[in-house]
């Protein structure tokens, strides 16, 4: 609960309809007219499916005490209080930051942003944190972590009022850090205004959301934005391989940058720190890695394969010592972290002599970076088996390239469906067959069914990589979402298989 009058302190106000009695306070917020109770606040949001302004009227006569919009409504109520705002989605930010007692402001947020690597990072940094004393929440795709809390959401960043909620949440139960994942979409559509970040991460960026940032060049303005939102003397840390890493550094003042590179950077890091990773050892369970550091090493372990995971413990690493935690243990508790589910999860089957690999790569750089993983470390004459497909209602450019990318990389493709939403899932596969340049390929609309098919393909040696999905536990077809996983389908044809058998 709070009083109105310190929420419209917050806001920047064109007009008010109505009469604000003193000593008003709103017991409720909420943008989702189902959600009104008598005495809440209705923020009416613009946004791209529908318009919060069309539910006005629903919100009213559910009991709402105060609307926020950006355009009065023909015949507002007399018993209700407009408070009319130049943009809806940020005054829901700063709605939210005060009605959850500016809890955001008690925590040290570190901000992870990108195309790929955002999860597995983030929950590095989150594990190490906590391995140190910092008590440490996390929130990013698909869950939340506080304490002995695991809430699932929706979104990778949650909406304003979620978003505040939970800090409150973390404040409450004794948290002093949050590690969230920052999506372009949440950056542009302003649900992290008002949050004043500690530290922000730079995984990568490649192509994806093309749908809805168009151009490459909008796609890294939105993730740069997170870059300009820290606390003076906060700390930025940079994939310098990656050849958007100068862009996201800019010449940020008050702020100290760390670089981070495993060997092929793309910028001089001339006004920060440089911090450099090198592989010792290379395998399908661990990477074994040497750190270095103002001129000291230190050894680590990452338990995933891949150079780009090195880059994900290398960022993790960079940002416990902008955090002012001793290196020694800062790698220390790396290498302890434990791997990410859906992120190269390895499956086997009950004698372990049949291998499926999970992973979440849904775009062409990550898929791309995964196939090479895999291709360096599979047994000679093994072959890579992939299962893998794209999403309905998103970006279609990127089809045939993660179809290009798969046939040059895999020794055998199966195209099969993903969340096809509310996509004809043949017209998508359609569209991947395009770009597969060499070759032959099978494809299936039965997801499960592309598995097995993959799993029976196998012989002793080979590798099967499920992409796509990750950890994800549905699939959404038509608009509904039904219980679906890549791991059990995966495990179940594997048990048959290593038992004689073929499903």
């Amino acid at each position: 609960m709070i009083a109105l009058g310190v929420l419209l302190g917050r806001l920047d106000v064109s007009s008010i309809e109505g009469e604000v009695q003193p000593g008003m306070r709103i017991e409720r917020i909420t943008s989702d007219s189902r959600a009104v109770t008598r005495g809440a606040l209705f923020n009416a949001v613009k946004g791209f499916v529908t318009d919060g302004h069309r539910f006005i009227g629903d919100a009213v006569c559910k009991g709402a005490a105060v609307v926020v919009c950006e355009e009065l409504p023909e015949s507002p109520g007399e018993e209700c209080i407009y408070i009319v705002v130049p943009d809806s989605r940020k005054a829901m930010a700063q709605i939210a930051k005060a009605f959850y007692r500016d809890s955001s402001d008690r925590l040290q947020i570190i901000g992870v942003t990108g195309t790929n690597g955002k999860t597995t990072t983030a929950r590095f940094i989150t594990a190490m944190l906590n391995d140190c004393g910092i008590g440490t929440g996390y929130i990013g795709t698909g869950l939340v972590l506080a304490g002995e809390e695991a809430i699932p959401v929706e979104r990778t960043t949650p909406e304003a009022e979620e978003l505040h909620r939970l800090f409150l949440m973390m404040v409450e139960q004794g948290c002093r850090a949050v590690v969230m994942e920052v999506s372009s979409h949440a950056l542009v559509l302003q649900r992290t205004y008002g949050i004043v970040f500690t530290g922000a991460v730079f995984t990568n960026l490649t192509q994806d959301h093309l749908d809805f940032h168009h151009t490459m060049e909008k796609y890294a303005a939105a993730k740069r934005t997170l870059f300009s939102n820290l606390a003076p003397g906060g700390f930025i840390v940079i994939n310098a391989d990656d050849p958007y890493g100068e862009f996201m550094a800019g010449n940020q003042e008050n702020t100290r940058l760390y670089c981070c590179t495993v060997g092929g950077k793309k910028f001089t890091c001339n006004r920060g720190k440089e911090i450099r990773a090198k592989v010792i050892e290379a395998g399908m369970n661990r990477t074994q890695v040497e750190v270095e550091a103002e001129g000291r090493s230190y050894h680590g372990i990452v338990k995933l394969p891949g150079l780009y995971n090195v880059m994900n413990m290398l960022e993790s690493f960079g940002s416990g010592v902008a955090m002012g935690l001793q290196p020694e243990k800062v790698i220390r508790s790396l290498s302890s972290a434990s791997p990410v589910e859906g992120r190269m999860e390895m499956v086997r089957g009950a004698a372990g002599d049949y291998c499926a690999v999970v992973d979440y790569a849904h775009t062409p750089d990550a898929l791309d970076k995964v196939i090479g993983a895999l291709n360096a470390l599979k047994p000679k004459g093994a072959e890579l088996i992939v299962v893998f497909g794209c999403g309905g209602n998103r970006d279609r450019q990127k089809r045939p390239k993660m179809g290009e990318i798969v046939s040059r990389g895999a020794d055998r493709l199966i195209i099969t469906s993903d969340n096809p939403r509310d996509e004809d899932p043949r017209n998508i596969m359609d569209h991947i067959a395009k770009g597969v340049s060499s070759g032959s390929y099978m494809r299936f609309g039965d997801r499960a069914e592309a598995i097995r098919c993959g799993v029976n393909l196998m012989k002793k040696g080979d590798i099967l990589l499920v992409a796509g999905k990750g950890h994800e536990k549905y699939q959404e077809i038509a608009g509904v979402r039904r219980y679906f996983s890549d791991r059990e389908t995966a495990k179940e044809a594997l048990l048959a298989r290593s038992n004689g058998k073929r499903r």
